[in-house]
């Protein structure tokens, strides 16, 4: 495989994604493409109202997404290497999380109707870690919306991303079991992960570390 010119990170809320895309998107000089979840008005509602928030909170996002990977394609995907902290397939599985059938069915509908050809990145790089895990990194990371996120919520997402990445093969997929490494604010964590995301190898690998040999 070639080297990477365009990776993705991705997980479950709370597993580190956007850290890790800040650290690598420095160590390889390259452009950031980030989600801009502060700039979502209905994110904070939905956190304390799931069921009133979770369509306009939804669309939103969609929206988003889809006009910041539509810019990325747009530009030469050749000449730079991009790092970036979310797949747009993330914004289907979220979806098919929080919304009930009949929500469910409008954002299919406004998703079709969407004239857009997102680009597949080189790389996508899939943090795994368990909920106990997820919640202590939101806890600390200190958000004050962010602390009204349920267990049970964290659960359907982590299961949601599992059954997803599964099945994924539209690009190399590296899965990373996150729990006990912290890339993001450990230097020899990080170049551990640094080493494997730049191994140059095709189809889906996968990576657990042993804690003690990043002592």
């Amino acid at each position: 495989m070639a080297e990477s010119r365009y990776i993705a990170i991705e997980g479950p809320i709370g597993v580190g994604k956007t850290g890790l895309a800040r650290r690598l998107a420095e160590a390889l000089d390259s452009e950031l493409v980030l989600e801009e979840a502060g700039a979502n008005p209905f994110l904070e509602r939905f956190y304390h109202d799931p069921r009133a928030a979770a369509l306009p909170t939804q669309l939103f996002f969609l929206f988003q997404r889809v006009a910041q990977l539509e810019r990325l394609r747009q530009a030469d995907m050749f000449s730079d290497l991009r790092v970036s902290d979310f797949l747009i397939d993330k914004d289907r599985l979220f979806a098919q999380t929080t919304l009930d059938r009949h929500e469910l069915s409008l954002y299919e509908r406004v998703y079709e109707t969407l004239d857009f050809d997102p680009p597949i990145p080189d790389l996508v790089v899939y943090l795994q870690a368990p909920v106990d895990t997820l919640l202590f990194r939101i806890a600390r990371r200190g958000i004050a919306y962010e602390k009204e996120i349920g267990r049970r919520y964290l659960e359907r997402l982590a299961e949601a991303y599992s059954r997803f990445f599964h099945d994924y093969a539209d690009s190399a997929l590296l899965i990373v079991n996150a729990e006990n490494i912290d890339p993001i604010n450990n230097d020899s964590h990080f170049r551990m992960l640094l080493d494997e995301i730049q191994s140059p190898r095709s189809g889906r690998r996968f990576f657990n570390p042993v804690t003690s040999a990043f002592a």
